[in-house]
């Protein structure tokens, strides 16, 4: 009896965990959205016909049937492919984070394949001699940091410095157009992860971000590029990804899933201090930790912060190197105690307000273990977190902040919008 007991036990608890663990469902209508490749694909490519395309892109940049966007347009026969370039992870979304990425020959169009990642992060005026318009199509997922919009900056300086028209296929933002959340860029801690005076969460496609860099005269030295964007078919401002009929592609090697792309924006704050973010595990930005964290009673001071629309779990976890996703991660072979992040109601929880709460409580928690990293200016957008910890001002009042400051770019950015 006892053992016909404890193996119902085991059943429950790993159908449980198995419910938890199936990413991204939505039980509410599924919107069929057509991607702007989609479109240009409807239209026989004919904006490019007899033109020698450059592409910017990575292995996200596929129509709804899984075709990606070189060979869509190879096989068009209406242009020529002449040279295509690859951001952060490179052309086909192998490398780990930072990774450097080299550059090489597409077997199928014998273009060059340029990095945009590392050494070089614009093309050169030797790189675009055969170029007559630039594409851009890459998945972005809604977050600042995220270094595919610095890539697409710089794309868009390069073509306004050599006269070459820019279109930008557009994609829907997986974390909701109608979502603004976090502080603004002090410029004064520009960087390629924080390339403009936007919020963490800016509430924009790659598209409409575009149209703003232009409109706003975000470009070096004032330049204006000759843009145009292929507008989706069908996406609405308050989707999430899952509630379209587009299948997910795993924008880089730690963004599997969709769950990830919406803790992303505060979760990634991770990397600024010296807490593992989940690195080297099969959860990424979802588990975070430490060896000198107590699991058990962090995770019952972090839900005692009663943030929205998310439960703590405790956990142990090790990070390890793994080979294009994670090398030397933080902790690497260590014992981590810490957390697993579970979003109960993704619509409730904002994820850059929970995490700056959860800095705070981590630091008062262990303020002799607690550090800081090099990387937190630049990923906050400025110095103010750091220094409103160090001492003791409280987080809401960065919070209350930003609130009032999201609201002036929502209003700025309304000009920008290309969809309702």
């Amino acid at each position: 009896m006892k053992a016909i007991l404890i193996r119902r036990v085991l059943i429950a608890w790993l159908v449980f965990s198995v419910i938890r663990w199936i990413p991204d469902t939505s039980f509410g209508q599924t919107y069929s959205v057509k991607t702007g490749l989609d479109v240009v694909s409807e239209l026989n490519f004919d904006m490019f016909k007899g033109k020698k395309v450059g592409i910017i892109c990575n292995h996200t940049a596929r129509d709804k049937n899984g075709n990606h966007i070189v060979d869509l347009f190879y096989h068009s026969n209406a242009c020529t492919v002449s040279a295509i370039f690859g951001p952060e992870h490179g052309y086909r979304g192998l490398a780990a984070d930072g990774g450097d990425v080299g550059n090489e020959i597409d077997s199928l169009t014998g273009a060059n394949i340029f990095s945009l990642y590392g050494t070089v992060n614009k093309p050169t005026k030797e790189m675009l001699k055969n170029v007559d318009v630039l594409v851009y199509d890459i998945q972005d997922v809604g977050a600042r940091f995220y270094t595919y919009t610095a890539t697409m900056t710089k794309c868009m300086e390069a073509a306004a410095e050599n006269g070459i028209p820019f279109v930008v296929l557009d994609r829907p933002n997986p974390i909701r157009g109608d979502r603004i959340e976090g502080p603004m860029l002090d410029p004064k801690f520009k960087s390629f992860v924080g390339p403009h005076p936007t919020p963490i969460r800016y509430g924009l496609t790659i598209g409409e971000f575009a149209w703003l860099i232009n409109g706003e005269s975000y470009l070096e030295n004032g330049l204006k590029a000759d843009l145009r964007v292929v507008t989706m078919k069908g996406w609405k401002r308050n989707l999430w990804y899952d509630q379209t009929d587009l299948p997910w592609v795993a924008p880089s090697p730690n963004m599997k899933f969709l769950t990830t792309a919406i803790a992303y924006p505060g979760f990634c704050l991770l990397e600024g201090i010296n807490l593992s973010e989940g690195r080297g595990t099969d959860s990424p930005f979802l588990k975070f930790g430490a060896p000198y964290i107590n699991a058990k009673t962090y995770a019952d001071s972090l839900n005692a912060l009663n943030c929205k629309g998310v439960l703590f779990e405790p956990i142990t976890f090790t990070p390890v190197s793994i080979p294009n996703v994670a090398a030397k991660p933080k902790y690497e072979n260590q014992l981590c105690n810490g957390v697993m992040l579970i979003i109960s109601d993704r619509d409730q929880f904002k994820p850059i307000q929970a995490m700056l709460l959860i800095i705070e409580k981590t630091k008062q928690m262990y303020p002799k273990d607690f550090a800081w990293r090099g990387s937190i200016d630049r990923l906050y957008g400025s110095d103010e977190l750091k220094l409103a910890i160090d001492s003791g001002k409280p987080v809401i009042e960065l919070i209350a902040k930003w609130k009032n400051e999201d609201k002036k770019f929502r209003s700025l950015s309304e000009k920008y919008l290309l969809y309702k």
